[in-house]
């Protein structure tokens, strides 16, 4: 409980002969009004009941005050807190909410229902118990989980017309996020790898791709990018964040995040790089090598109908990693100077929404088992 002596003596050790603020109230004046000690006391009690903070307390920006020298240097300011920031989305666009909602929403209940239906079918139809399809349905779980941390939120933010979102939440949405992104970069390799094994050694591949080994492997996609993603986040969410608390994309992402801090951000773009570097550029260099490879030993292959086979069966899973990667890479790897704000939140909606939206699509109409599978589960359709 705080008691009325503590608000008091608060009260009392307030620095006197300060400018005052915008509503012309001197800090003597606080001091010697007995009406605000008891409204500070009774606020300060209430706060401590419920542990709820006034709307409005949140949405303060402490500005740095500089002491001397170069202000935009963290050293060289008072601390400053950001209790919350506020996500700009497409709040440009106001004659467009609605129709971006409905959009929004529709390609949610797409991805949703999609995705579903392939893990289902993988599940249950006995020709897809292989390990190709095995590691499909969880990528289809996975696409799920990817857009789920993004697209509600969102909505949420289309439908209320606010996009306040508090410090530990926006932390929080972008460590899932970087957790299954990363994810996603290392099962497309996985996928990859299986399809080597099946071209180039098929009469290795139920042995190398046994059920143990292909769970080890999901395994080690979901849980390997996780200490690193978790330590990406607490580096970026330790800076000092200064001036606007404006986040300028639908999500909090590492780009628009980063650009609020102050001080030298140097060794943390380093970082994004590094990251970057490691779950993009060396499972995309793993995958082109590997498909080198399987191009290499299909053309091989005397008869056309074997090639045509061969190919069709590899088609999807490069189709879906070129629409991945290569807007992926574009967001985390090209300079921001070179790209504008509505381009970055362009170039992020076909990797968080329009390659997950995309993949039952891609999976279903370039995969003969798939189709066939399909109507097996929808005869009347």
């Amino acid at each position: 409980m705080v008691l009325r002596q503590e608000v008091q003596a608060a009260l009392k050790a307030l620095a006197k002969n300060k400018a005052p603020g915008i509503d012309g109230i001197s800090i003597e004046m606080f001091q010697h009004m007995v009406a605000v000690l008891e409204v500070l006391t009774c606020l300060s009690q209430k706060i401590w009941k419920t542990v709820i903070w006034p709307t409005d307390w949140k949405r303060f920006i402490f500005m740095p005050i500089p002491k001397k020298g170069d202000p935009t240097e963290s050293e060289e300011s008072k601390n400053t807190t950001i209790m919350e920031f506020v996500l700009v989305g497409f709040s440009d666009e106001p004659n467009l909410q609605w129709i971006l909602f409905g959009t929004f929403f529709i390609m949610y209940l797409f991805i949703l229902l999609g995705n579903s239906i392939i893990i289902l079918i993988t599940r249950i139809d006995p020709t897809l118990q292989n390990p190709m399809y095995f590691f499909l349905g969880n990528f289809s779980f996975l696409e799920i989980c990817y857009v789920t941390v993004t697209i509600p939120r969102m909505l949420t933010d289309i439908w209320t017309r606010k996009g306040n979102i508090s410090f530990l939440g926006c932390a929080m949405q972008m460590c899932f996020f970087l957790i299954f992104g990363g994810t996603e970069c290392l099962l497309l390799t996985v996928m990859a790898y299986d399809r080597y094994v099946a071209i180039c050694n098929p009469l290795h591949y139920p042995v190398a791709m046994n059920h143990r080994v292909c769970i080890q492997l999901v395994a080690g996609s979901w849980i390997s990018g996780i200490p690193v993603e978790i330590g990406q986040t607490c580096q970026i969410f330790s800076l000092s964040f200064c001036g606007s608390n404006t986040i300028n994309h639908f999500f909090c992402d590492i780009p628009p995040v980063i650009k609020l801090a102050c001080g030298d951000i140097l060794v943390n773009q380093m970082a994004v790089y590094i990251l970057a570097m490691m779950f993009l550029m060396l499972p995309f260099l793993w995958i082109v090598v590997s498909y080198g490879k399987i191009i290499s030993n299909i053309l091989k292959l005397s008869s056309a109908k074997g090639r045509a086979k061969a190919f069709s069966t590899c088609s999807s899973h490069l189709t879906v990693v070129i629409l991945f990667y290569g807007t992926a890479a574009i967001n985390y790897l090209l300079p921001k100077s070179n790209q504008s704000e509505g381009l970055g939140k362009l170039v992020c909606l076909f990797y968080t929404i329009l390659t997950p939206m995309m993949n039952p699509v891609i999976y279903s109409l370039r995969n003969k088992d798939v189709m066939v599978a399909l109507k097996r589960l929808l005869p009347n359709y």
